[in-house]
């Protein structure tokens, strides 16, 4: 279990920071970094990666059953679509409160889908699940709170104004995004049993399993987010961006982030199938709790906080000790019988 829980922290670390190699990007707009990451990380990776590290791969996936590739292409490209909405949502709300009712939503939502395909745990290892998911939720709410008092006093007044009206709108864009990338966490319970069962059958050592189910998911969630930004290319005229001399370097970074992403989806996956019958759950929860956690103590370290009110810091203090609470509390039902 320890083996388990450690593995979605770190899953989740590596989330967190996947992102921070875009800092250090040069001359290219934003579509220009992100339909090339998108391209990368749900193409070229993937498909390099398991290519080359499945053993027997075409029989694996040739001879997956069509409910299954049903089920994970269906709800990966759902996980897509709800990426995308995000991406739309804080130009509503902002960065913060999008990415807590997104996030948020993606851990109560997500964590509890699986056990349509894996079952209900035992009652009182249920209820310590839920218990620690709650603490988390609240944690999640109080960052965006922190996130949207902050951007109030950093806005000018024309930009509130605009922002107040669209509130609205951004919050359901959000949360029906986040109940969309929900999609992921039950493509990886739909299509662990046989994906693991083949990849053994085929001489893979068990990690390989976790490479096996992400070709599915990021080949068929990539379809809607690398579409969504060649389309945003050619609406914000940005292709001439990448003729630049820093294509070169910005090509390896925005690299960098494609491995750390595709890596860190994998390694939950791996880190599910340790933590046994409630991996799915339990893990999920970790990870992307982790993953939050991680991009807000980034933030803090970068100074992002620096000018922020003290009510918008103990808002963000208080969110960070609920989070670590919950998650605490999350990983010991793993160990209830």
């Amino acid at each position: 279990m320890t083996e388990g829980v450690l593995l979605a922290i770190f899953a989740g670390l590596m989330l967190g920071l996947y992102a921070l190699p875009e800092k250090f990007t040069k001359d290219f707009k934003y579509e220009n970094t992100w339909s090339l990451f998108f391209l990368l990380t749900m193409f070229v990776v993937p498909i390099i990666a398991s290519i080359s590290l499945i053993k027997g791969f075409s029989d694996i996936f040739s001879n997956m059953p069509t409910d299954i590739w049903i089920k994970m292409g269906l709800t990966s490209f759902l996980w897509g679509v709800g990426v995308m909405m995000w991406s739309k949502a804080i130009n509503h709300i902002g960065l913060s409160l999008g990415f807590s009712l997104f996030i948020g939503t993606i851990i109560l939502v997500g964590s509890v889908l699986p056990f349509i395909e894996d079952g209900l745990p035992p009652t009182n290892k249920l209820t310590t699940i839920l218990l620690g998911l709650f603490i988390v939720l609240i944690g999640i709410f109080a960052n965006g709170k922190a996130g949207f008092i902050r951007e109030k006093v950093e806005k000018d007044n024309k930009e509130n104004s605009s922002q107040k009206g669209s509130m609205a709108t951004g919050i359901l864009i959000a949360v029906v995004g986040g109940l969309l990338a929900t999609g992921f966490s039950y493509a990886n319970a739909a299509g662990r049993p046989y994906l693991h069962e083949a990849s053994q059958a085929a001489g893979n050592a068990e990690w390989v399993t976790a490479v096996a189910v992400m070709f599915p998911i990021f080949i068929s969630g990539g379809l809607v987010m690398t579409a969504y930004f060649l389309w945003q290319l050619s609406t914000k005229k940005a292709w001439g961006d990448f003729k630049t001399p820093a294509f070169g370097k910005n090509f390896v970074l925005i690299l960098v982030m494609a491995f750390f992403h595709y890596a860190a989806s994998a390694l939950f996956a791996f880190a599910a199938y340790k933590l046994g019958a409630s991996g799915n759950t339990v893990g999920y929860a970790i990870f992307n709790t982790s993953c939050v956690v991680t991009a807000i103590i980034s933030g803090i370290i970068t100074k992002e906080w620096i000018k922020a009110s003290t009510k918008a810091r103990k808002f963000l203090y208080f969110g960070l000790s609920c989070m670590v609470i919950g998650i605490v509390i999350v990983a010991y039902s793993n160990g209830i019988s």
